[in-house]
């Protein structure tokens, strides 16, 4: 008998999401980690990176105020103060989750696992010098940055550098890559204060999303005072005297630091798992291929997460690389295993969010997407200066975009630029998950006065 009816290798958020529903429905779990419970999302990405977008945010905040009538000083920024209230927030949540687990009843082993062998329980798996063996396996190991191949790459930082370490605020930093982590990044280290360069190869930032969006955030940043070098390869990076000139094909960048955050997808942490030989034939980049059900080859090993790779569902993995995903996979897998639930997670309707300066969200088809899939589209548009900015006196604006089938009237697509777009987006999600109409759209009555209402009442569809 099986010492483990489950054994989740890696302790983020999909491992430990799948390892806590498995345990409520009665099964007995460990759960294997190297590092800290809690994976990149609570440790080195999600989590740190909106607290500090958060105390960048009070920049526009400070500004805003003085025209609604507050009288303040000149604000300072004590920066070193900001990383260490967010790693203290950090080291509490590592408890939370560790709580958690312990609560739940699932057991937690210290150290890296290897898979040593199939047997007809399950697996023998070592992890930390001790054996022990599991009728199933998960492998939930996520991934890391991957960095481009260029000279002095070794001279650079990535996001997990400046959202887990403690350092100067830097005066000048280059950022090369313009996905998630760069935008995000370049946004937050400029309303900090720091002098900011996005380097990236494409016309605009933020590939995969609308290109109308794409464009609203590309004015957004520039008005923000970020320099956008578009359609430029990093070449290399030297130091020089205490600095660092990062050389591309379009000119130097001087910089005090230089962030690697290229938009490629990151590399599965699944080397010497153990995996090959079982027979588990991995993809180029590293992900482990699993069908529709996050079942590998092998029979009892499963994957979820940012190191499975999802060509088993006929969907792009790097659109769909994000924590909350994960978690969705992991609770799907203790269903399936442990409630007799074959629940699935709809990867058409997932909100994703970018927290830039100002946001930017989506649900759903992009304009682009929706054509190419043979959809006759029709689009609903609208700009406006949001009410804080009345009185507040500041440039930003507001964007909202809507895609609709022409044919059925479904809305496939929600689109938006502008402050507490992530949250606006979140309740949309849920309309579009319920394959809502624009018919519906309309009938639903506006909140006022928000910024939302203007998503149930645009009624004039713009030329697509």
């Amino acid at each position: 008998m099986a010492d483990f009816d489950l054994l989740v290798i890696g302790a983020g958020s999909g491992g430990v999401a799948c390892a806590r529903r498995a345990a409520h429905y009665g099964a007995k779990v460990a759960i294997a980690e190297a590092g800290r419970v809690g994976g990149t999302c609570v440790l080195r990405g999600c989590v740190p990176k909106k607290l500090m977008h958060l105390g960048a945010h009070f920049r526009d905040l400070f500004r805003a105020a003085r025209g609604y009538g507050w009288r303040l000083g000149e604000p300072g920024l004590d920066f070193r103060a900001l990383l260490e209230a967010r790693n203290a927030e950090i080291a509490r949540l590592n408890r939370v989750y560790l709580d958690m687990l312990e609560s739940a009843g699932v057991r937690l082993l210290h150290g890296r696992a290897r898979i040593l062998a199939k047997t007809a329980q399950g697996f023998r798996v070592e992890v930390g010098g001790l054996e022990v063996s599991a009728e199933r396996v998960l492998v939930a190991v996520g991934a890391r940055p991957s960095l481009p191949e260029i000279p002095g790459a070794e001279h650079a930082v990535t996001s997990d550098e400046l959202l887990e370490e403690i350092y100067p605020l830097p005066h000048r930093l280059a950022v090369v890559g313009a996905g998630y982590i760069g935008v995000e990044l370049a946004s937050i280290f400029r309303a900090l204060g720091a002098e900011v360069t996005l380097v990236f190869r494409g016309e605009q930032p933020l590939r995969g999303f609308d290109h109308e969006l794409r464009h609203e955030l590309s004015q957004a940043l520039g008005r923000a005072g970020i320099r956008l070098l578009a359609q430029a390869r990093p070449e290399r990076i030297v130091p020089v005297e205490g600095r660092f000139v990062l050389e591309t094909s379009k000119g130097p960048v001087e910089a005090d630091r230089v962030l690697l955050a290229t938009g490629r997808r990151p590399t599965p942490n699944t080397a010497g798992l153990g995996l090959e030989a079982l027979g588990v034939r991995l993809a180029e980049d590293g992900s482990i291929p699993v069908d529709a059900a996050y079942r590998t080859r092998v029979q009892g090993l499963f994957a979820v997460g940012d190191c499975s790779d999802h060509a088993g569902h006929g969907l792009d993995a790097a659109q769909h690389d994000l924590t909350p995903v994960a978690i969705a996979e992991g609770r799907a897998v203790a269903e399936r295993l442990f409630n007799a639930n074959p629940k699935t997670v709809k990867y058409e309707t997932v909100p994703t969010a970018v927290f830039s300066l100002p946001q930017a969200a989506a649900v759903g088809l992009t304009q682009e997407r929706a054509q190419a899939l043979g959809r006759k589209v029709k689009i609903f548009r609208t700009r406006f200066r949001p009410m804080l900015e009345t009185l507040g006196g500041g440039e930003e604006r507001v964007f909202m975009k809507l895609v609709v089938d022409a044919e059925d009237d479904r809305v496939l697509g929600v689109h938006l630029v502008g402050g507490e777009a992530a949250e606006i987006v979140q309740g949309f999600a849920v309309a579009l998950t319920c394959r809502a109409t624009k018919a519906q759209f309309d009938a639903t009555v506006a909140l006022h006065p928000t910024a939302a209402e203007e998503l149930v009442t645009m009624w004039r569809p713009v030329e697509a």
